[in-house]
């Protein structure tokens, strides 16, 4: 957590993250046994499109190189949700996941607190030259 790419990675959102930190998988599930939780992985049956999300879900995901346990997601199957890949490429990265799922969370939640629309300075609707040939 002292890394200094990590630190510039996450420059402008540091003071919204609540971070807390586990000393393994086994440790966080134990935490959270009252938690709803979803899945992320390769071995999934089902899109994460096709899931349903809710404002408390945690969505887990594993180790960039070596995903979630088997044996985690034998037991919680139905729960698991996979970004669809083409069969030669094995899979996006993990922050490349992380963003695609939360995004559909986000949506399905209509967004819920994030600004939707964003203001261009300096641009009039009725003055803009290239409507014109649009």
């Amino acid at each position: 957590m002292d890394d200094r790419r990590l630190k510039r990675a996450g420059l402008d959102y540091w003071n919204m993250v609540h971070l807390r930190l586990y000393p393994d998988l086994k440790s966080f599930l134990s935490a959270h046994t009252d938690a709803r939780m979803v899945f992320a992985s390769t071995k999934a049956p089902q899109a994460y499109t096709a899931y349903t999300y809710k404002p408390d879900d945690y969505i887990v995901f594993g180790c960039e190189t070596r995903g979630l346990p088997e044996s985690l997601l034998a037991e919680v199957y139905d729960r698991c949700v996979r970004i669809p890949m083409r069969s030669e490429a094995r899979s996006l990265n993990l922050s490349n996941a992380v963003a695609v799922v939360l995004y559909e969370a986000l949506r399905q939640q209509g967004f819920q607190d994030l600004k939707r629309e964003g203001v261009l300075r300096g641009r009039e609707e009725a003055n803009a030259p290239w409507l014109d040939w649009v």
